[in-house]
């Protein structure tokens, strides 16, 4: 990689101007920044097509607040295609990770995390498994992450038994299962190892994740979820 460049991806962006664009970029070592970019002269056209999401990017800016200025950018090399809903998804990992990952804070696992991720997506047949390991790992990666193996009294979770869980408490086992409510350990075991092929498993993850999440988006809704309820 030649000196002075930084491995990135375009998450987001929107037009300011005719000729500039704001921009969030996930930037490998550094986490999510903020910057300006100008398209104006005669490779603009050309830099807007090339300057698209899920292309992995060498990029060198400058600036020393909080919103940079984009100066180059090179493609480097490509990550296999997201097709159909793939695509949705995949702008949905963008949206979530533009909303909830701070700004220029060096997270060093972020990047690492949605590189592997988009492949893993590419190659996968089970699309809500991916998103529900990237939805649990990116919140274990911001400092979210949930303890998965014991309970609030330190027990190890068991299969056979029932649990609500507090965030400020963690997993407190039913004495009383109620159908319908909290999670059955089968559940939490399996969220805990990351294995959301069984339909149950999927739904329940789906419903934690959504909860763990909402604190963190606030009442304005992703407008990504909004492309698959239009399919």
């Amino acid at each position: 990689m030649e000196a002075g460049f930084d491995r990135a991806f375009l998450l987001h962006r929107r037009a300011i101007s005719d000729s500039q664009w704001l921009a969030d970029f996930l930037v490998q070592h550094r986490g999510m920044m903020r910057m300006i970019v100008r398209l104006s002269g005669k490779h603009a056209v050309k830099h807007k097509a090339q300057l698209q999401p899920f292309q992995p990017l060498l990029i060198r800016y400058q600036g020393g607040g909080d919103l940079k200025y984009l100066q180059h950018f090179e493609l480097s090399g490509s990550q296999p295609a997201l097709i159909g809903d793939k695509l949705y998804c995949g702008f949905y990992m963008n949206e979530l990770a533009v909303r909830i990952v701070p700004l220029n804070e060096p997270l060093e696992q972020v990047y690492d995390l949605y590189q592997a991720q988009l492949k893993a997506l590419a190659a996968t047949n089970h699309m809500a498994a991916s998103l529900r390991h990237y939805e649990l790992t990116l919140l274990e990666s911001l400092g979210y992450g949930v303890d998965f193996e014991y309970d609030n009294t330190g027990k190890e979770i068991s299969a056979d038994c029932h649990y609500d869980y507090y965030p400020e408490q963690g997993w407190v086992m039913q004495q009383q299962p109620k159908y319908g409510y909290g999670f059955s350990g089968k559940q939490v075991l399996a969220m805990a190892a990351r294995e959301f092929t069984d339909p149950e498993i999927q739904q329940a993850a789906k419903h934690f994740c959504r909860f763990l999440l909402k604190p963190l988006l606030g009442s304005k809704p992703l407008k990504s979820r909004e492309l698959f309820k239009s399919r």
